[in-house]
Parts: structure tokens; sequence; C-alpha cells
């Protein structure tokens, strides 16, 4: 029997999801478990598994389309099964096949004419219409039997009969109206489709180059509103403090061989990850979420890192950096890492941070704001390690300064507490002997 098959739910979260590409066709046989499609979701790609097995008789959402959770996307049932009851129920158009009008909504009737094709108006209609240079074949009359009033005239908004008559669809509106064209300009087949714009901006762009639209979707629409959310629900400060990265070096340096030599990588984003670890325990409401008016302040440091892709940012976290050895959280990181850059992040390391570490430092930014991962309260921003001449002991000597920039919530975290907690990360780094007090 055929049965609907909606779009899924992966998350508590989830409320839309994108059809990133199809992975069969109308008319392939298909088994349960079989992979359908690739869905975007935040900022995950999931592979969706067929739950049942028959012949996909129709795919409803094509590729690119955003459907809301639980809506229907395709039809999977025996092979020249009657779908017409499912069809009519459930399955809407697609955004390019829905008609939509431009400017004038309705096609206004001709107005009506006298039995020797004269327009039916009265004289002062006539006159005014001279008057106005209004052509009054394109009045629509409101009188008697249809006849032009004087009312009509004046109100006639002058719009082209091209105009009131096209019709497109709201994709080539959109794309129409990003790219500056003239729909009237555009030759489409009864209505006007995407195609038959692209057609018209690629034949343009032989003597002009045309624009490039990249509508936003996945995770970049998702990275889009999140950061919009951010910077109008948080008044941020960014707290900026210059560090002596000379011991922190050091201490990397012997402490690689023998992580080497169990095969794990040590960095310095592993090292600061500890060290905001402990500076949080000691400091707490760094370590917060404020949901409405209530702020909760966690028992246990789940630090994220942020990631760069070509897609985008992600942030997973390391779950109980503070009850973690540095090696645990070394490979830790390094798995979450390399599970994102195959495209194989899990939603649950994506939840539950409650402070964030972003680097900037290896294209050489030496001081940045960055946006804060809601629902937490700060996130810190490592600089690039720059050879500087510092004065030590009353001496000029060259040393690896680095700063380190803290974005925090002043609605919880005033200027004091913030520079205080970035006090402490500093001396950790500039002693990490500390640690073991």
């Amino acid at each position: 029997m055929a049965q609907l098959i909606v779009m899924p739910k992966f998350g508590l979260t989830m409320t839309e999801g994108t059809i990133a590409s199809w992975n069969v066709a109308v008319g392939d046989a298909i088994a349960e478990g079989d992979i359908l499609c690739e869905i975007e979701t935040d900022k995950l790609t999931n592979e969706f598994e067929s739950p049942k097995a028959g012949v996909l008789l129709k795919i409803i959402e094509d590729d690119g389309a955003t459907v809301t959770c639980l809506e229907p996307i395709a039809i999977i049932g025996e092979a020249n099964e009657d779908i017409s009851g499912l069809l009519s129920g459930s399955a809407a158009p697609s955004a390019d096949e829905a008609v939509a009008p431009v400017a004038a909504a309705v096609i206004a009737e001709p107005p009506a004419k006298t039995a020797g094709g004269r327009i039916n108006a009265s004289p002062l209609a006539k006159k005014l219409a001279k008057e106005k240079g209004i052509d009054l074949a394109l009045i629509t009359g409101t009188g008697n039997k249809g006849s032009i009033t004087v009312d009509d005239v004046n109100n006639y908004a002058p719009t082209t009969e091209a105009d009131q008559k096209i019709s497109v669809s709201p994709v080539a509106q959109k794309m129409a109206a990003a790219s500056g064209v003239d729909l009237s300009t555009v030759s489409g087949d009864g209505r006007i489709m995407k195609k038959d714009v692209e057609a018209l901006l690629t034949q343009s762009s032989k003597t002009e180059a045309a624009p490039e639209t990249i509508p936003l979707k996945g995770m970049r629409k998702t990275i889009a509103k999140r950061m919009s959310e951010s910077w109008s629900t948080s008044p941020r400060v960014t707290y900026t403090r210059p560090l002596d990265a000379t011991a922190m070096k050091e201490f990397r340096t012997k402490l690689k061989p023998a992580f080497e030599k169990r095969g794990l990588k040590l960095t310095f984003n592993h090292i600061i990850m500890k060290v905001c670890a402990q500076a949080l325990l000691e400091y707490p409401h760094l370590n917060g979420s404020l949901v409405d008016d209530t702020l909760i302040l966690h028992p246990h440091a789940h630090i994220g890192l942020a990631i760069g892709l070509d897609s985008g940012l992600l942030v997973p976290n390391v779950k109980n950096c503070d009850s973690k050895s540095l090696s645990q959280i070394a490979e830790e990181t390094e798995k979450l890492i390399a599970e994102a850059k195959s495209g194989r992040t899990k939603m649950d390391d994506l939840t539950g941070g409650t402070f964030t570490l972003t680097n900037l430092g290896a294209y050489g930014i030496t001081s940045f704001s960055p946006i804060i991962n809601q629902p937490e309260l700060a996130i810190l921003g490592i600089d690039a390690m720059v050879d500087t001449p510092v004065v030590v002991g009353g001496q000029i000597t060259i040393r690896p300064m680095m700063n380190l920039s803290l974005t925090a919530d002043h609605r919880i975290i005033d200027g004091a507490l913030a520079a205080q907690f970035l006090q402490r990360i500093g001396e950790y780094l500039e002693n990490p002997a500390l640690l073991l007090v």
C-alpha cells in the first residue's frame, strides 16, 4: 500500500530540513533501509533511510527544497499503484511550480465596448483621460454595463498591460528582483519560470557580467540566523589581554614526545581548553547560561572548539573537560575535528556546550571580537603568537606574545569579573605548573 514519506525530525530542535540531493529516482525499487536522500539540518547533513520497501512512485519535493518536519516529500508503494488519493490531500506543488503573479495580482477584464468597437465611457471621463494622457483601453470600467466613469480615470494606477498579465514562479520572481531583471522583458511559455530568468541572465552575461545569486540554505542559513540572534540577544563586551606564551610553548615541547608515543597530537588549543576548564570551575558565572530570566550554572565544563569548514562553522564540544586529563582532551578534540571534516559530526556533539574557544591565530589575526555561541555567556578568541620585543627585568628581549580576546555577556558578567577570569587564564598559561596545585 502506498505511503507518504515525510521530512524526518532528527533532533528535538529541528523544525525543517533541506533536501540536499535525492539518491534514487522515480520508478526505482527500494529496500527498507536504503538511502533515499541527503537532508541538511541545522549544521549537519544526514542520510535519510527509507522506512519501508517498495517502488518510489513520486518525488514531491525536489533537490534544494526546504520542508517543515513531518511534511510529505515522497511517496513509496507498489508499482503502478494509484496514488491520486494521497496526492489530493497532501502533495503541494514545489516552489518553482507554484505560480505567483507580479505587481498587479489580478488580470483585469478588458473594458466593455459598444457594438461598434468603441470604448464605453462617459464624456467627462473621456475628457479627463485625454487631459491626463491615459489610454482608456487600459481602464476597467465600474459604471453601468462596464462603462468608464470619472472616478475610474482618477483611480487608475499607471500599470502597463504587459505587467498585468505576467505570471511568474516565486523562485523566478526572487531571482529577477535580486538581479534587477525587468520581467516584462522575459519570455516564458505561459508563465515565467526560473529557467527563463536564467536564460536571460546568461544571454546578458555575454555583454555584461550578471551578478551571482546564492540563496542561503543548510549550514550557512543556520549560521546567519544564529549569529543575528546572538547579536540582538547579548549586550557583549570584548576584553583583550596580552600573554607571554614562553612557558606554554616550553610546556608543549616537553609533553609532545610522550603524546606522540601514544599516537596523540598536542596543540595549544588542547592546553588552553584544559586551562579554561580549570578557570571555569573557579569562576562559575562564566560557565553559565541565561534562559529567559533564569541563570543556570553548569556543574561541568563542556568546552566547544569552533571548526571552520568550506560550508560554514561547526562548534562540537568536549564534554566534562574539567574532569579529563590533557591527553583525553587532545584525543577527543582531534576526533571531533576529523568527524567534522568528514561530515560525520553527531548532533549530541553540537549541543550542551557551556563555553567556546575560537582560534584565528593561524591567519595572523592579533585581535578580534568573537560572537557568543548562545545560550552560553562567554567565548574566548585565541590570536596569533608573534615574536615581540618586550622589557623583562629591565632588559629588552624577544618573547612569543599573543592576545586572548574574551567576549562576555554584560547582562551577567560585569567588567571586573571578566577581567579576573581572563587574568586567571593568563596566570595558568604563563605558569602551567599551577594546574598541579
